[in-house]
Protein backbone atom coordinates (compact mmCIF):
# COMPACT_ATOMS: atom_id res chain seq x y z
CA UNK A 1 0.00 0.00 0.00
CA UNK A 2 1.32 3.04 -1.07
CA UNK A 3 1.78 6.34 1.25
CA UNK A 4 1.44 9.44 0.63
CA UNK A 5 3.26 12.44 2.97
CA UNK A 6 2.51 16.10 2.99
CA UNK A 7 5.28 18.63 4.51
CA UNK A 8 3.81 21.08 7.30
CA UNK A 9 5.17 24.49 6.46
CA UNK A 10 3.56 26.47 9.65
CA UNK A 11 3.19 24.65 12.74
CA UNK A 12 1.07 26.18 16.25
CA UNK A 13 3.37 25.85 19.36
CA UNK A 14 2.55 22.56 20.39
CA UNK A 15 0.92 20.90 17.26
CA UNK A 16 1.64 17.25 15.94
CA UNK A 17 3.72 17.62 12.90
CA UNK A 18 2.54 14.06 11.86
CA UNK A 19 -0.96 14.82 12.75
CA UNK A 20 -1.75 15.68 8.87
CA UNK A 21 -0.27 12.12 7.85
CA UNK A 22 -1.75 10.14 10.72
CA UNK A 23 -4.91 11.57 8.93
CA UNK A 24 -4.12 10.38 5.56
CA UNK A 25 -2.78 6.80 7.05
CA UNK A 26 -5.97 5.60 8.93
CA UNK A 27 -5.57 6.94 12.05
CA UNK A 28 -7.91 9.32 13.81
CA UNK A 29 -8.05 11.30 17.29
CA UNK A 30 -9.09 9.52 20.16
CA UNK A 31 -10.64 12.21 23.07
CA UNK A 32 -9.26 9.83 25.56
CA UNK A 33 -7.53 6.58 26.17
CA UNK A 34 -6.69 5.34 29.37
CA UNK A 35 -3.86 2.98 28.04
CA UNK A 36 -1.87 6.49 28.01
CA UNK A 37 -1.57 9.54 29.46
CA UNK A 38 -3.92 12.34 28.71
CA UNK A 39 -1.38 14.68 28.74
CA UNK A 40 -1.07 13.65 25.24
CA UNK A 41 -2.66 12.69 22.09
CA UNK A 42 -3.85 9.47 21.36
CA UNK A 43 -4.85 8.64 17.53
CA UNK A 44 -6.37 5.10 16.42
CA UNK A 45 -5.53 2.68 13.49
CA UNK A 46 -8.73 1.96 11.29
CA UNK A 47 -9.53 -1.50 12.22
CA UNK A 48 -10.00 -2.57 8.20
CA UNK A 49 -5.99 -1.57 7.95
CA UNK A 50 -4.85 -2.51 11.50
CA UNK A 51 -5.13 -2.21 15.45
CA UNK A 52 -3.74 -0.20 18.09
CA UNK A 53 -2.62 3.18 19.15
CA UNK A 54 -0.12 5.75 18.51
CA UNK A 55 0.40 8.61 20.89
CA UNK A 56 2.34 11.66 20.96
CA UNK A 57 3.54 14.39 23.62
CA UNK A 58 4.49 17.24 22.10
CA UNK A 59 6.06 20.20 23.90
CA UNK A 60 6.49 23.97 22.04
CA UNK A 61 7.93 23.08 18.68
CA UNK A 62 11.07 21.52 21.37
CA UNK A 63 10.14 17.91 21.34
CA UNK A 64 7.99 15.01 20.84
CA UNK A 65 7.41 11.90 22.94
CA UNK A 66 6.35 9.10 20.52
CA UNK A 67 4.69 5.85 21.58
CA UNK A 68 3.74 3.39 18.68
CA UNK A 69 1.64 0.18 19.73
CA UNK A 70 -0.26 -1.37 16.37
CA UNK A 71 0.20 -3.62 14.08
CA UNK A 72 -0.93 -4.04 10.18
CA UNK A 73 -3.35 -7.06 8.76
CA UNK A 74 -1.33 -6.80 5.61
CA UNK A 75 2.66 -6.43 5.13
CA UNK A 76 2.47 -2.30 5.09
CA UNK A 77 4.60 0.01 3.36
CA UNK A 78 5.44 2.96 4.92
CA UNK A 79 6.55 6.29 3.91
CA UNK A 80 7.28 9.24 6.18
CA UNK A 81 6.72 13.33 5.62
CA UNK A 82 9.63 15.10 4.29
CA UNK A 83 10.26 16.75 7.89
CA UNK A 84 13.27 16.96 9.89
CA UNK A 85 13.80 16.39 13.32
CA UNK A 86 16.50 14.10 15.43
CA UNK A 87 14.95 10.67 16.96
CA UNK A 88 16.11 7.96 19.71
CA UNK A 89 13.61 5.12 20.01
CA UNK A 90 13.37 1.42 21.65
CA UNK A 91 11.84 -1.03 19.35
CA UNK A 92 10.92 -3.27 21.90
CA UNK A 93 8.82 -5.08 19.31
CA UNK A 94 8.86 -5.02 15.48
CA UNK A 95 9.28 -7.14 12.14
CA UNK A 96 10.70 -5.18 8.65
CA UNK A 97 12.76 -3.80 7.17
CA UNK A 98 13.91 -0.23 6.14
CA UNK A 99 14.88 0.61 2.45
CA UNK A 100 16.56 3.70 2.51
CA UNK A 101 19.18 2.46 3.07
CA UNK A 102 18.12 -1.21 3.29
CA UNK A 103 18.31 -2.23 7.13
CA UNK A 104 16.43 -4.63 8.89
CA UNK A 105 14.28 -3.88 11.95
CA UNK A 106 15.05 -5.95 15.15
CA UNK A 107 13.25 -5.83 18.65
CA UNK A 108 15.08 -5.18 21.49
CA UNK A 109 17.65 -2.08 20.20
CA UNK A 110 18.08 1.31 20.70
CA UNK A 111 18.09 2.93 17.39
CA UNK A 112 18.91 6.84 16.35
CA UNK A 113 17.67 8.46 13.36
CA UNK A 114 18.05 11.67 11.81
CA UNK A 115 15.55 12.73 9.64
CA UNK A 116 16.71 15.45 6.99
CA UNK A 117 13.88 16.26 4.96
CA UNK A 118 14.63 13.06 3.03
CA UNK A 119 11.35 10.64 3.41
CA UNK A 120 12.19 7.31 5.74
CA UNK A 121 10.88 4.19 3.90
CA UNK A 122 10.11 0.97 5.43
CA UNK A 123 7.86 -2.20 5.28
CA UNK A 124 6.32 -3.39 7.95
CA UNK A 125 5.02 -6.93 8.30
CA UNK A 126 1.58 -7.78 9.00
CA UNK A 127 -0.02 -9.64 12.58
CA UNK A 128 3.29 -8.43 13.85
CA UNK A 129 3.19 -5.47 16.95
CA UNK A 130 5.02 -2.21 16.54
CA UNK A 131 5.77 -1.57 19.86
CA UNK A 132 8.05 1.68 20.33
CA UNK A 133 8.97 4.33 23.03
CA UNK A 134 10.90 7.29 21.35
CA UNK A 135 11.80 10.86 21.79
CA UNK A 136 11.72 13.49 18.51
CA UNK A 137 13.81 16.44 18.88
CA UNK A 138 13.30 19.04 16.70
CA UNK A 139 15.63 21.36 14.90
CA UNK A 140 14.53 24.07 17.36
CA UNK A 141 15.89 22.29 20.07
CA UNK A 142 18.55 20.91 19.14
CA UNK A 143 20.32 24.18 16.75
CA UNK A 144 18.04 26.96 18.90
CA UNK A 145 17.31 26.18 22.61
CA UNK A 146 20.28 23.99 23.22
CA UNK A 147 23.02 26.47 21.69
CA UNK A 148 21.56 29.22 23.39
CA UNK A 149 21.56 27.35 26.80
CA UNK A 150 24.94 25.80 26.71
CA UNK A 151 26.73 27.91 24.39
CA UNK A 152 29.90 27.40 25.95
CA UNK A 153 29.79 23.80 25.55
CA UNK A 154 27.40 23.36 22.67
CA UNK A 155 28.30 20.01 20.48
CA UNK A 156 26.20 19.53 17.46
CA UNK A 157 23.73 16.84 19.15
CA UNK A 158 22.90 15.34 15.61
CA UNK A 159 27.20 14.01 15.59
CA UNK A 160 25.75 12.64 19.23
CA UNK A 161 22.85 11.37 17.62
CA UNK A 162 24.34 9.48 15.15
CA UNK A 163 27.13 7.83 16.97
CA UNK A 164 24.33 5.56 18.42
CA UNK A 165 23.09 4.22 15.57
CA UNK A 166 21.72 0.63 16.28
CA UNK A 167 22.19 -1.09 19.42
CA UNK A 168 21.15 -3.60 21.96
CA UNK A 169 24.13 -2.12 25.21
CA UNK A 170 21.99 1.40 26.12
CA UNK A 171 20.20 0.20 29.11
CA UNK A 172 19.40 3.27 30.87
CA UNK A 173 18.45 4.81 27.57
CA UNK A 174 15.60 2.02 27.56
CA UNK A 175 14.93 2.78 31.61
CA UNK A 176 14.32 6.17 30.79
CA UNK A 177 12.01 5.60 28.16
CA UNK A 178 10.04 3.20 30.11
CA UNK A 179 9.61 5.48 32.34
CA UNK A 180 7.94 7.64 30.19
CA UNK A 181 5.64 5.24 28.74
CA UNK A 182 4.06 4.59 32.41
CA UNK A 183 4.08 8.38 33.66
CA UNK A 184 0.46 9.26 34.33
CA UNK A 185 0.79 12.65 36.23
CA UNK A 186 -0.99 15.75 34.89
CA UNK A 187 -0.97 19.39 34.50
CA UNK A 188 2.65 21.33 35.84
CA UNK A 189 4.43 18.50 37.33
CA UNK A 190 4.07 16.39 34.09
CA UNK A 191 5.28 19.06 31.66
CA UNK A 192 8.28 18.89 34.56
CA UNK A 193 8.77 15.44 34.06
CA UNK A 194 8.53 15.56 30.17
CA UNK A 195 10.76 18.53 30.22
CA UNK A 196 13.32 16.61 32.79
CA UNK A 197 13.33 13.52 31.28
CA UNK A 198 13.90 14.59 27.74
CA UNK A 199 16.97 16.68 28.87
CA UNK A 200 18.17 13.56 31.04
CA UNK A 201 17.78 11.32 27.93
CA UNK A 202 20.53 14.36 25.64
CA UNK A 203 22.68 14.07 28.61
CA UNK A 204 23.01 10.03 28.36
CA UNK A 205 23.28 10.78 24.56
CA UNK A 206 26.12 13.39 25.23
CA UNK A 207 27.97 11.08 28.26
CA UNK A 208 28.01 8.12 25.82
CA UNK A 209 29.28 10.28 22.68
CA UNK A 210 31.84 11.69 24.83
CA UNK A 211 33.02 8.19 26.61
CA UNK A 212 33.17 6.80 23.17
CA UNK A 213 35.90 9.11 22.07
CA UNK A 214 37.53 9.16 25.24
CA UNK A 215 38.03 5.41 24.64
CA UNK A 216 39.42 5.86 21.45
CA UNK A 217 42.12 8.08 23.24
CA UNK A 218 41.57 5.65 26.38
CA UNK A 219 44.14 3.34 27.90
CA UNK A 220 41.52 0.35 26.57
CA UNK A 221 42.84 -1.51 24.34
CA UNK A 222 40.58 -2.37 21.22
CA UNK A 223 40.87 -5.99 22.15
CA UNK A 224 39.73 -5.64 25.58
CA UNK A 225 36.66 -3.45 24.61
CA UNK A 226 35.90 -6.31 22.05
CA UNK A 227 36.21 -8.56 24.86
CA UNK A 228 33.46 -6.72 26.93
CA UNK A 229 31.39 -6.32 24.23
CA UNK A 230 31.73 -10.56 24.98
CA UNK A 231 30.67 -10.15 28.19
CA UNK A 232 28.07 -8.26 27.27
CA UNK A 233 26.91 -9.64 24.97
CA UNK A 234 27.20 -12.99 26.94
CA UNK A 235 25.04 -11.12 29.72
CA UNK A 236 22.12 -9.95 27.55
CA UNK A 237 21.82 -14.09 26.63
CA UNK A 238 22.17 -15.33 29.43
CA UNK A 239 20.74 -13.07 32.21
CA UNK A 240 18.74 -15.07 34.20
CA UNK A 241 21.24 -17.52 34.81
CA UNK A 242 23.85 -17.28 38.16
CA UNK A 243 26.65 -15.38 36.48
CA UNK A 244 29.57 -15.35 38.28
CA UNK A 245 32.84 -13.02 38.00
CA UNK A 246 35.08 -15.90 37.32
CA UNK A 247 33.05 -17.26 33.96
CA UNK A 248 32.86 -13.50 33.15
CA UNK A 249 36.31 -13.02 33.58
CA UNK A 250 37.28 -16.15 31.58
CA UNK A 251 34.90 -15.01 28.77
CA UNK A 252 36.64 -11.56 28.84
CA UNK A 253 40.16 -12.82 29.07
CA UNK A 254 41.18 -10.63 32.03
CA UNK A 255 41.56 -11.30 35.69
CA UNK A 256 38.79 -9.96 38.28
CA UNK A 257 40.17 -6.98 39.11
CA UNK A 258 41.04 -5.65 35.40
CA UNK A 259 37.12 -7.17 34.30
CA UNK A 260 35.23 -4.89 36.82
CA UNK A 261 37.44 -1.97 36.60
CA UNK A 262 37.63 -1.34 32.48
CA UNK A 263 34.06 -2.89 32.35
CA UNK A 264 32.96 0.25 34.55
CA UNK A 265 35.09 2.16 32.62
CA UNK A 266 33.33 1.59 29.34
CA UNK A 267 29.55 1.08 30.33
CA UNK A 268 29.54 3.59 33.25
CA UNK A 269 28.36 0.82 35.24
CA UNK A 270 29.20 -2.45 37.54
CA UNK A 271 28.92 -5.77 35.67
CA UNK A 272 26.05 -6.42 38.51
CA UNK A 273 24.30 -3.03 37.64
CA UNK A 274 24.22 -4.67 34.06
CA UNK A 275 22.59 -7.90 34.79
CA UNK A 276 20.07 -6.18 36.86
CA UNK A 277 19.49 -3.57 33.70
CA UNK A 278 18.66 -6.68 31.38
CA UNK A 279 16.86 -8.31 34.00
CA UNK A 280 14.25 -6.21 34.59
CA UNK A 281 14.42 -5.28 31.17
CA UNK A 282 13.28 -8.49 29.92
CA UNK A 283 10.76 -9.07 32.69
CA UNK A 284 8.54 -6.06 31.27
CA UNK A 285 7.89 -8.47 28.31
CA UNK A 286 6.68 -11.37 30.71
CA UNK A 287 4.55 -8.62 33.00
CA UNK A 288 2.62 -7.42 30.23
CA UNK A 289 2.42 -10.25 27.74
CA UNK A 290 1.91 -13.66 30.24
CA UNK A 291 -0.40 -13.98 33.13
CA UNK A 292 2.99 -15.50 35.22
CA UNK A 293 2.54 -14.26 38.65
CA UNK A 294 5.21 -12.13 40.67
CA UNK A 295 7.22 -15.13 41.85
CA UNK A 296 6.90 -16.65 38.73
CA UNK A 297 8.50 -13.77 36.72
CA UNK A 298 10.72 -13.09 39.20
CA UNK A 299 12.17 -16.58 39.15
CA UNK A 300 12.25 -17.02 35.08
CA UNK A 301 14.56 -13.86 35.02
CA UNK A 302 16.86 -14.94 37.62
CA UNK A 303 15.70 -14.45 41.01
CA UNK A 304 14.92 -16.72 43.78
CA UNK A 305 12.47 -13.95 46.00
CA UNK A 306 9.92 -12.32 44.51
CA UNK A 307 10.32 -9.84 47.05
CA UNK A 308 13.93 -8.61 46.00
CA UNK A 309 12.71 -8.77 42.23
CA UNK A 310 9.95 -6.49 43.66
CA UNK A 311 12.09 -3.77 44.90
CA UNK A 312 14.34 -3.85 42.32
CA UNK A 313 11.80 -3.18 39.42
CA UNK A 314 10.26 0.09 41.79
CA UNK A 315 13.76 1.01 42.17
CA UNK A 316 14.64 1.19 38.10
CA UNK A 317 10.83 2.03 37.18
CA UNK A 318 9.61 3.92 40.03
CA UNK A 319 6.54 1.48 39.99
CA UNK A 320 6.02 -1.93 41.39
CA UNK A 321 5.68 -4.84 38.91
CA UNK A 322 1.62 -5.40 39.23
CA UNK A 323 0.96 -1.74 38.33
CA UNK A 324 2.96 -1.97 35.53
CA UNK A 325 1.28 -4.99 34.27
CA UNK A 326 -1.89 -3.34 35.50
CA UNK A 327 -0.85 0.18 33.47
CA UNK A 328 0.19 -2.35 30.06
CA UNK A 329 -3.03 -3.86 29.96
CA UNK A 330 -4.96 -0.69 29.71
Amino acid sequence: MSNRGKEVSVIDKNQNIHQPFLFENGFVKQQKNSKFNNMGTCYKLDPSIGNGYYWIYTHENLFSIVIHDFYFHDDYFYESPELEYYSVTYYESVSGEELNPYHRLNPGCIKSYWCSHNKYRAIFHKNIPIRTIGIEFMPKYCNDFLAQRYYDYYVNPRTALISINVTRDFPEMVLLLYQLYHYRGTGMSAKLFYEGKVSESMSLIYERYENEKLLKCSKVSKDDIQHLKNVATYINSNYALNLTLDKLSKIACMGLTKLKKTFKDVYKCTITEYIQYRRMEESTQFLTNTDMTIGQVANIVGYKSASRFAELFKKNFGIRPMEYRNFSRR
